[in-house]
């Protein structure tokens, strides 16, 4: 970990209709924090907490009520949607639960799409895509569609494709939630293993306090207030 703060967010707050009326359901209610260079961070909470919706908030796929968020020291909000899209793209990878790959390309097409969105040309990218790939012990599995891979060799896929810009922060909403000990052993060291090799910075979002125990620091999510743990 460096002292560099990559991403930091100020007195989050967000609330959702009731579905049974009368007041706001408040999700997030003045949540603050600090993600520092090279920092695996995990969140955890139970289910409704809104670890989710903070993730997305983070990630500039979901706008807070009232606060702010700043990725490099910047605020993300003073930008236009596309502007904002754009810097998304290359500031931040995400890995989430469901893999959300495109059933019909490939591995290495999935992959490749994050670069291609931000005008790479296409060889550099397929080059790039199957470095990752090969990387993650998918080597044989570049020209396989979704259809055709595990669970646990889809995670990879999305891993890679996190990683395909360079990005300074991962954020992972419970990447192991769907995978038996043995590819959530294998994800979690994988992650790890990017912290080290990337100098890249990971807020996890998971559900299991053995895995959350394992990251740099914890936080959990009660009540709409992220304490550290």
């Amino acid at each position: 970990m460096n002292s560099d703060i990559v991403l930091r967010c100020s007195d989050l707050k967000k609330s959702f209709p009731s579905r049974a009326g009368g007041d706001d359901l408040q999700i997030l209610d003045g949540v603050n924090l600090e993600v520092h260079g090279a920092e695996i961070i995990s969140v955890i909470g139970s289910s409704g907490s809104g670890k989710s919706t903070l993730l997305h908030i983070l990630g500039g796929l979901d706008r807070p009520d009232s606060g702010d968020v700043f990725w490099d020291g910047e605020s993300i909000y003073k930008h236009s949607s596309d502007r904002l899209a754009e810097l998304r793209n290359r500031r931040v990878g995400f890995v989430f639960q469901f893999h959300h790959l495109l059933p019909e390309f490939t591995a290495s097409e999935n992959v490749m799409m994050p670069a291609l969105i931000g005008g790479e040309k296409q060889s550099e990218a397929e080059k790039r895509a199957d470095i990752l790939l090969t990387r993650f012990g998918m080597k044989e599995r570049l020209h396989h569609r979704p259809s055709q891979l595990s669970g646990g060799e889809q995670q990879r896929v999305s891993m890679a494709r996190a990683l395909m810009n360079n990005p300074s922060i991962i954020l992972a909403d419970e990447p192991t939630g769907n995978l038996d000990d043995r590819n959530t052993e294998s994800i979690l060291e994988l992650l790890f293993e990017l912290r080290d090799m990337e100098d890249v910075s990971i807020v996890l979002i998971t559900h299991e306090k053995e895995i959350a125990g394992r990251c740099d620091t914890l936080y959990s999510l009660q009540q709409g207030t992220l304490e550290k743990v």
